[in-house]
């Protein structure tokens, strides 16, 4: 990575499972974890938790552990898709068996850094056909195209008890949102630089960055995990009830790069969320994924107009339909020239 730069954009694995135990994945203990987590060459950095779910900061992004959901999303040149075989492993020693998958991700800035399995979408696509049992049988690859340099890989897969409950993967009146931006603001970036001779914690110094730019702002209820690297970079994990949020920054010139994504209510303020993110950042291009059960089309519209009036225009916007996860929709904005 050293000729190229750091990989911001990250891969995202989620896996949905059923099991007649109320704890579920929860009862994996940290060996376990980090078992899965070898196979894609990543550790754990920083923790919380409540009552609901468990979140890990990772050194490359985050992981979410629901009783019957697991979260995994990446960065940098992890090998994200190896942790499944582990996984179902151990799944299946809890009682566990998997019953949906959703892999997203945005297209690479270095694509030729890639290990494999990420040499390619169909290569990753092959991958996850051979390692995810036959019982998901409906399933569904797709690259959702844009305007920009900007494009959308999705996959899906589900079993044939659970294909017909569209949106599973979200859950009854969510969504969720993935935004991807890059360009962003110098100066913006620049606050996530740990200062010269800065010998306080990835901890502490994740906590100032987080008061400094604003990013606590952003979900105020939330109990935030956060952690900044040396000598830049930062992550965040934010817990409110059973939702989770969660940002990434690459600050580095020539390939600055910022992700935020949440689980929300359709019914919440979704505009003024995302008017907050791109304050923080200000980037000059950015994308928004979003998966629903329903709604495709009217959320692209709350979309649009939310980043109309910080200053962004739709460049474009595509509304796909999987078996597994209802509709997804995939916009693209670039900030309005003065």
């Amino acid at each position: 990575m050293a000729v190229s730069g750091f990989e911001g954009f990250e891969k995202r694995l989620e896996l949905h499972f059923y099991g007649d135990d109320p704890m579920g994945l929860r009862r994996l203990d940290f060996s376990g974890l980090q078992e899965v987590l070898d196979a894609v060459q990543c550790t754990v950095v920083s923790a919380v938790g409540n009552c609901f779910f468990d979140a890990y900061v990772l050194s490359e992004s985050s992981l979410f552990v629901y009783p019957k959901k697991m979260i995994i999303k990446t960065c940098g040149t992890t090998q994200l898709l190896k942790s499944i075989p582990c996984l179902l492993g151990q799944a299946d020693e809890l009682g566990l068996t998997v019953c949906g998958c959703k892999y997203t991700r945005g297209n690479f800035i270095f694509p030729e850094a890639q290990p494999f399995p990420h040499t390619s979408f169909s290569e990753e696509v092959m991958y996850l056909e051979e390692s995810l049992p036959n019982t998901l049988c409906y399933r569904k690859a797709c690259i959702m195209p844009s305007k920009t340099s900007h494009a959308w890989h999705v996959y899906t897969a589900s079993d044939d008890d659970h294909h017909q409950m569209v949106g599973h993967l979200v859950g009854p009146n969510m969504f969720t949102i993935e935004v991807c931006m890059t360009q962003l603001d110098a100066a913006l970036a620049r606050k996530f630089f740990r200062r010269h001779g800065d010998r306080s914690s990835g901890d502490a110094a994740g906590k100032e960055m987080t008061a400094a730019t604003g990013i606590g702002e952003i979900s105020p209820s939330a109990l935030v995990c956060d952690f900044a690297f040396d000598p830049c970079g930062y992550s965040m994990n934010g817990v409110d009830g059973p939702h989770y949020s969660t940002i990434h920054v690459t600050p580095e010139d020539g390939y600055s790069y910022a992700s935020f994504e949440c689980v929300a209510s359709a019914s919440g303020d979704l505009g003024e969320v995302l008017k907050k993110v791109v304050r923080v950042f200000r980037p000059g291009t950015m994308s928004v994924s979003i998966c629903t059960g329903d709604g495709g089309v009217e959320m692209c519209s709350r979309v649009a107009a939310a980043l109309r009036v910080v200053g962004y225009d739709a460049r474009s916007c595509r509304v796909e339909d999987f078996p597994a996860a209802g509709s997804v929709t995939f916009q693209t904005f670039s900030i309005r020239r003065k």
